[in-house]
């Protein structure tokens, strides 16, 4: 997929299907997170898989449960990244699961203290995936009519030049 395509027609997906996420792709969605630059490149960060009683558990330190609970892939990036570093790591990992067709959605942590005591660390970011429950049409359109459709400020309301 063209990445500006990806970037426009990425919208956070709340709503899975059961299908399952396969291993490789997987394993690409967490490789894109290695791959992320990092200040100093110092990659201060794990990524916590997590899967059966501790998703459950997890769910109920969000502020959304059903978004961690529904999802076929859940990832916590956990240690000592700063919150930037945890953006981009979680952006390629989101990306990277798009251009596969897998939806996701980062998650606000409710309970940080029950959310790092499941995950063995603190937790930067919860990412719940998943494919998702209504499809979409991607190249059905194209970039720029992705970014048209977008609920976002237009982009003259954010640019401004400096001299």
């Amino acid at each position: 997929m063209d990445p500006y395509l990806a970037i426009a027609s990425k919208r956070d997906e709340r709503l899975y299907s059961d299908t399952p996420i396969s291993a490789d792709v997987r394993r690409r969605i967490l490789d894109a997170g290695r791959l992320s630059g990092s200040s100093k490149n110092k990659q201060r960060w794990e990524f916590a898989v997590v899967s059966g009683d501790a998703k459950d558990r997890l769910a109920d330190a969000v502020y959304a449960p059903e978004n961690v609970r529904t999802a076929a892939l859940v990832v916590a990036i956990v240690g000592e990244a700063g919150g930037f570093d945890s953006g981009r790591c979680s952006q390629n990992m989101m990306l990277a699961a798009w251009g596969e067709g897998v939806a996701s959605c980062p998650n606000g942590v409710r309970d940080p203290d029950a959310a790092a005591a499941i995950c063995g660390g603190e937790v930067r970011a919860i990412l719940s995936l998943g494919y998702p429950a209504r499809p979409r049409d991607v190249a059905g359109r194209s970039a720029e009519e992705w970014s048209a459709r977008a609920n976002r400020k237009q982009l003259d309301e954010l640019v401004r030049e400096v001299d």
